[in-house]
């Protein structure tokens, strides 16, 4: 199988974007109305943590291996989760598949809900499909920004569309705030999630003003910052903004980012995890 895209597999970012992803769905499954779930960038769908792209960047060591060496009972739904996708490993032993959100998805499933995947790229759709083989999941190869709006409102009463693209367009950022805008006029009570890379403080102040100023009620930034200072040029971290978050999920956030932030220290410092509303 061809694992692409996998120099970042499993670093500290996906370790708090997978965590808290699977913290919102449960988070709606308190009730039992059926969810659908969207995935509009889903990639491949599983990587090789020792493959020679992800050993090049060593990321994982600051992530997914961080994450198993800490005994946090809140991380063991993230845990179980790439356990799950390591069939055969020792329970505990370092993990040499990481799940793409794809897979994190599929698991949180009950027989009443859907799972809707999208990769553009034919490569990692043929990957994707053959990662899916076997489960529920529809998926489709199409314009992610499209197909968020075409597939809203959703079937169900009930939804979630996860957004992470992979922002090497310039006009990333445009996208999905016009997307964004149209979809909440379709489809003002669902919750969506979109995962954003923190690489310049001031491109991201002024894209998190413009967001403000759509008018989006409960609209919710997480993030978390590696530096305390910028780091110019580099990768600084990495956020995730939440629209209509449920109450539960936001209840539980403070415990589950502290358990995040500890288990990421890197020599002891485990960088600053910040919670901001643009809206309420």
């Amino acid at each position: 199988m061809n694992y692409r895209h996998s120099f970042h597999a499993g670093n500290s970012a996906d370790v708090v974007k997978h965590s808290l992803l699977i913290a919102l769905v449960r988070a709606l499954q308190e009730k039992p109305g059926a969810l659908t779930l969207i995935d509009t960038h889903s990639g491949c769908g599983l990587y090789d943590l020792q493959g020679d792209q992800a050993q090049r960047t060593g990321e994982a060591t600051q992530g997914v291996l961080r994450a198993f060496a800490d005994r946090n009972p809140l991380l063991d739904d993230y845990r179980a989760a790439v356990q799950a996708v390591n069939d055969g490993a020792d329970q505990g032993a370092a993990p040499r598949l990481y799940p793409g959100s794809p897979r994190f998805l599929e698991q949180l499933l009950r027989p009443q809900d859907a799972l809707i995947l999208n990769e553009k790229h034919p490569e990692d759709a043929r990957a994707l499909r053959a990662v899916m083989r076997g489960t529920s999941a529809a998926i489709h190869e199409r314009d992610a920004y499209e197909l968020w709006l075409a597939l809203l409102p959703t079937r169900t009463p009930r939804g979630v569309v996860v957004v992470d693209p992979p922002y090497e367009q310039t006009d990333e950022r445009a996208r999905i705030t016009a997307t964004l805008a149209a979809a909440h006029r379709k489809w003002a009570h669902g919750v969506t999630a979109i995962w954003y890379p923190l690489k310049d403080r001031q491109t991201h102040v002024l894209w998190k003003e413009k967001l403000r100023r759509l008018g989006i009620p409960k609209f919710l930034s997480v993030e978390h910052w590696l530096y305390d200072s910028e780091q110019p040029g580099i990768y600084n971290g990495a956020g995730l903004f939440f629209v209509n978050p449920p109450y539960a999920f936001t209840q539980g956030l403070p415990p589950l980012l502290e358990a995040l932030r500890a288990a990421l220290a890197q020599d002891g410092h485990g960088g600053e995890m910040t919670v901001d509303w643009l809206s309420r």
